[in-house]
């Protein structure tokens, strides 16, 4: 039998729901009743569109038949989310004709909901966007909160802006196809989550490893739901980051660094993906927690058995010039008067922003990998 989907509402100036459950891309009542007009535009990759864009395509017509439907595919990839990609997104909304009721349907990971969501909030200045996570990570982070960006040479995410879904729905049944590596760069996320601010999930997570690891069904739609209500409290709290979102960002500025310092690489080549970078800066965070005196280092060392245990990188790739990675940490969009401003903790579930954060203990941290 099939379990009923969950449901989160994220509450705010712009409420939305984040539907989570198997078969919804099916559901043509579900993906129509976002949209207010005529005009849809599917955003997708040449590596998930062959495999949903078709069935979108097809559920959305079966119930809206009067509906103009266009579609932009960029290759996949983190290496895709760029200005030019984001100009082709333009470009294709204003091909399609799309007026002001339009909605994008970002069908894809991180990259594409973030590439997707910027040229919804970019075109006629603001047009609505829906959301359709197919990894792991999209549906626990990048689906949620409307951060859209695209990514320059200097930095990642830089430029971008906030632009809130009409909808999010998450159809887990895709994550059965999911390569195992993206299905654990997903979990470092949700392991996020536990570190953050809820130590019972932090032990449920570290439970629930095989089952999790394993693709099973209820406890994905467990551990995306929980997921999904905490960055849904905080973001209702904290639309814009002017405070206590920033603590979502737990490992990610040292992330970014890794990322950006690597260059984005393209598919199937050695560098981190998102999670990936993820993990290894968390570990980082809590290294820089414990130098600070803030936390037990035996956090730490919970924090990187289960990291471990997930199958993820814990340790700075080779090749990375630590003074390389902090002069990328210092143009992080958290940073205040060129001050370093990290999220750090005191201890699992314990996050916090600290300010003015010295640069020679984070060199420190960055030199020992």
């Amino acid at each position: 039998m099939t379990a009923s989907p969950r449901i989160v509402a994220v509450g705010g100036e712009l409420p939305y729901r984040i539907h989570i459950g198997p078969g919804l891309q099916g559901d043509g009542q579900l993906l129509s009743a976002p949209i207010r007009g005529r005009h849809v535009l599917l955003v997708s990759d040449d590596t998930i569109a062959p495999l949903y864009l078709a069935q979108v395509r097809q559920t959305l017509l079966a119930a809206r038949p009067e509906l103009v439907i266009g579609q932009y595919i960029i290759p996949a990839g983190e290496a895709s989310k760029t200005l030019d990609s984001f100009s082709g997104a333009i470009n294709a909304l204003a091909s399609l004709g799309a007026t002001r009721d339009a909605c994008v349907f970002a069908l894809g990971g991180g990259v594409v909901g973030d590439l997707a969501g910027f040229a919804a909030a970019c075109w006629m200045r603001g047009v609505d966007c829906v959301q359709l996570p197919t990894t792991l990570l999209a549906m626990v982070d990048s689906s949620v909160g409307g951060k859209t960006a695209v990514d320059i040479a200097q930095g990642k995410n830089l430029v971008g802006a906030f632009h809130p879904p009409r909808a999010v729905i998450a159809d887990t049944a895709v994550l059965r196809s999911l390569p195992p590596r993206e299905l654990r760069a997903g979990l470092s996320e949700v392991i996020k989550y536990g570190a953050i601010r809820d130590p019972a999930f932090f032990q449920w997570l570290h439970s629930e490893r095989e089952a999790l690891l394993a693709g099973d069904d209820t406890a994905l739609a467990q551990a995306i739901a929980r997921s999904c209500e905490h960055k849904a409290q905080i973001v209702e709290r904290d639309p814009l980051e002017k405070g206590e979102r920033a603590l979502l960002n737990l490992g990610h500025t040292f992330g970014h660094a890794i990322e950006t310092a690597q260059g984005y690489g393209a598919p199937g080549n050695d560098n981190l993906n998102h999670g990936e970078a993820v993990a290894v800066g968390m570990v980082l965070a809590a290294r820089l927690s414990a130098a600070l005196g803030m936390a037990d280092a035996a956090d730490t060392g919970t924090l990187h058995a289960l990291l471990l245990a997930y199958g993820l990188p814990v340790d700075i790739p080779a090749g990375l010039a630590p003074e390389t990675l902090l002069a990328h940490m210092r143009l992080d969009k958290k940073n205040i008067a060129g001050r370093l401003r990290l999220v750090l903790w005191r201890g699992i579930g314990k996050a916090e922003v600290v300010p003015d954060v010295d640069e020679a203990a984070v060199l420190e941290v960055l030199q020992q990998g």
